[in-house]
């Protein structure tokens, strides 16, 4: 079981990973993805609801920018396209799967 998962979280990452060339635009995503995912719900537990909501958007809005600076769509919205059976027919959003 450990080597599917492995295998999975590989061809996540090389799919990540494949999208961010941009220096600068790694470096928003590697203040980004934190923002919103480590600190926003510890404020979230500690009460501080307006750092919570702050550092969420602030952290989604810095991966925007990156992917604006990259040229290319979020994960988020290429998700959303597939969903809404929309075509993306710009090769820069291949989502690696």
């Amino acid at each position: 079981m450990s080597g599917v998962v492995t295998t999975w979280l590989l061809a996540r990452w090389h799919g990540w990973r494949s999208r961010h060339h941009n220096p600068v635009s790694l470096a928003l995503h590697m203040v980004g993805i934190p923002a919103c995912f480590l600190a926003a719900p510890l404020m979230l537990i500690l009460g501080q609801w307006l750092w919570a909501v702050t550092l969420f958007v602030g952290g989604y809005v810095l991966q925007f920018l990156g992917h604006f600076i990259e040229g290319n769509r979020s994960g988020e919205e290429m998700l959303l396209r597939k969903l809404l059976g929309m075509r993306d027919n710009n090769p820069n959003n291949d989502d690696g799967a």
